[in-house]
C-alpha cells in the first residue's frame, strides 16, 4: 500500500517498542524493574489531594463542555499569576496558549515557525526533537552532546550552525539526561541568539528558541533552574516557553499543558491547534485555574513529592557509585533534576556464559533486561549514537524498597559475563 512519504519515512517510539517487550515479560510473571517510562505510578506519586478534588468538583458542576481554544480565560490568568509569582515572569493572557500537555502545543510551534528546509538545532540525547523536525520537514542540524558537559549543548556547539537557522530546541532540566543547563552555559546561547538576531536583515525570519521547562520546578540540592528571558529580558520576543502540571504534579493523564511567548506567535499557534483540537478538559482546566493559585499546597506539595524522587534517584546514583569502585564498567552522573538518572553501562564485547558475545548496545540493552530484569532507555532512543553506552533510569515508577535488590541483580548479572 503505497501512503504518504511522512508515514512511510516516520520512525516510531523506541521506548514504546520497549515497553511492549517488558509488558510481555510481566505478563509471563517475570520481576522486571521497569525503570523505562517518564510516567508516574499514582499508587506511589499520587496528584495533589486539593486538584484532584477540584477536577470531580468541576464534573459535579458540569463542566463537560469544549473549552476556549486558546484556553479558559480563568486559567490563563491563573498560569499568569504562577508565573510571576514563582519566576518573576510577566506575561498577559493574550502569550498564553494552554493544550492537552505539551506535545501538541511544541507541535503547534513547529508549524508556526518551520517551512520544508528550515534548519532546527538540537542537541541528543533530547526528546523527540528529530520527531518534530521530521514532522515538519525541517534540516536536522543535531549537536552531539557528551558527559563532560553534562549533557547539555553549549553555544560553542552551536555557534557554527545558526546562521540561516530557525530554532534551536533546549529543555531544562533536560528529558532524559535529569541534568540541568548552567547560567553560564544559558547565558552564552542567549547572547548568540541576540548577536544571530541583529545580524539579520528586517525581511528575515528569525532564530527562535523553545524552551521546554517542564521539570523546572522538580531540582535538588543547590541546583537552580534558568531560563533566557529572566537572564535577558530581550530574549522574551525570540523565546516560547512550554510548561505544565505534568511532570511537577504528578499529572502526566490530566493533560493540561500551557505554552507562553510573544503574542503574535501563541496566536499562531492557537489557530493551528483550532483545527487539530487539542484542547485540554474543561473540568481539569477549571481545577488547575483554581489549584495554581494555592501556594501554601503547591509549596507543601512539592517539599513531600521533591523528597521522595530525590531520594530514590540518590539511593541509585550511591549503588552505580559503588559498583563502578567494585571495578564493573559503570559511571553515573549525579542527580540535579526531574525524575531521571544518567546512567553508562558498557558490556560491549563481553562474553556470557554460553559464550556468545556482546557485541552492541542493543544487545546490552537486552542482556540486562532478561539477566538482570532492568529495563532502561539507551540514549540511543534520544537520538544519540547508537554505539552510546549511556541510559536513562527513570524513577516515576521506583519502590523505594526494590533498589537494593535492582542493584544486587545488576551487580550479579554483570559478574556472569568474562
Amino acid at each position: 500500500m503505497k501512503l504518504s512519504h511522512l508515514a512511510e519515512t516516520l520512525i516510531g517510539s523506541e521506548i514504546v517498542k520497549l515497553g511492549g517487550e517488558i509488558r510481555e515479560k510481566i505478563r509471563k510473571g517475570e520481576k522486571i524493574y521497569n525503570f523505562t517510562v517518564g510516567d508516574f505510578d499514582p499508587t506511589i506519586f499520587p496528584i495533589p489531594k486539593e486538584l484532584e478534588d477540584g477536577i470531580i468538583d468541576a464534573y459535579r458542576k458540569h463542566f463537560t463542555n469544549y473549552p476556549a481554544a486558546e484556553g479558559n480565560l480563568d486559567l490563563r490568568e491563573s498560569i499568569g499569576v504562577f508565573l510571576k509569582d514563582r519566576e518573576g515572569l510577566a506575561y498577559g493572557v493574550d502569550e498564553i496558549l494552554v493544550s492537552s500537555g505539551g506535545r501538541p502545543l511544541i507541535y503547534s510551534l513547529f508549524r508556526t515557525l518551520i517551512d520544508e528546509g528550515d534548519k532546527v538545532i538540537y542537541a541528543v540525547p533530547s526528546w523527540n526533537n528529530n520527531h518534530y523536525t521530521h514532522l515538519n520537514g525541517g534540516v536536522h542540524v543535531v549537536i552531539e552532546a557528551t558527559a563532560e558537559n553534562n549533557f547539555m549543548p553549549t553555544a560553542d556547539a552551536l555557534r557554527p550552525h545558526v546562521k540561516e537557522a530557525t530554532l534551536i530546541c533546549l529543555c531544562s532540566p533536560q528529558n532524559p539526561t535529569g541534568t540541568t543547563i548552567s547560567r553560564k552555559d544559558l547565558s552564552a546561547i542567549c547572547e548568540l541568539v541576540l548577536e544571530e538576531n541583529a545580524r539579520r536583515g528586517a525581511g528575515e525570519k528569525k532564530l527562535f528558541v523553545l524552551y521546554d521547562q517542564m521539570y523546572w520546578q522538580l531540582t535538588y540540592g543547590s541546583i537552580e533552574h534558568y531560563n533566557p528571558v529572566s537572564l535577558y529580558p530581550a530574549m522574551r520576543e525570540y523565546t516560547v516557553f512550554v510548561d505544565a502540571i505534568s511532570k511537577a504534579f504528578a499529572a502526566t493523564g490530566v493533560r493540561v499543558g500551557w505554552s507562553f511567548g510573544p503574542a503574535e506567535i501563541i496566536g499562531k499557534m492557537k489557530a493551528i491547534m483550532t483545527h487539530i483540537g487539542s484542547w485540554a478538559p474543561m473540568a481539569e482546566q477549571k481545577a488547575t485555574a483554581v489549584y495554581l493559585l494555592q501556594q501554601e499546597n503547591i509549596d507543601a506539595y512539592l517539599k513531600t513529592f521533591r523528597g521522595a524522587v530525590s531520594a530514590r534517584l540518590q539511593q541509585i546514583y550511591e549503588g552505580f557509585v559503588e559498583l563502578k569502585k567494585e571495578g564493573f564498567n559503570v559511571d553515573v552522573l549525579a542527580p540535579e533534576a526531574a525524575i531521571y538518572l544518567t546512567i553508562k553501562i558498557d558490556l560491549k564485547g563481553k562474553k556470557t556464559k554460553d559464550g556468545s558475545v556482546i557485541k552492541d548496545q542493543a544487545d546490552v540493552t537486552s542482556y540486562l533486561l532478561n539477566e538482570a530484569g532492568l529495563a532502561i532507555v539507551p540514549f540511543s532512543a534520544f537520538g544519540a549514537s547508537k554505539t552510546s553506552p549511556w541510559y536513562r533510569l527513570s524513577v516515576g515508577t521506583c519502590k523505594l524498597e526494590d533498589i537494593p535488590e535492582m542493584i544486587r541483580k545488576l551487580r550479579d548479572a554483570m559478574s556472569k559475563l568474562a
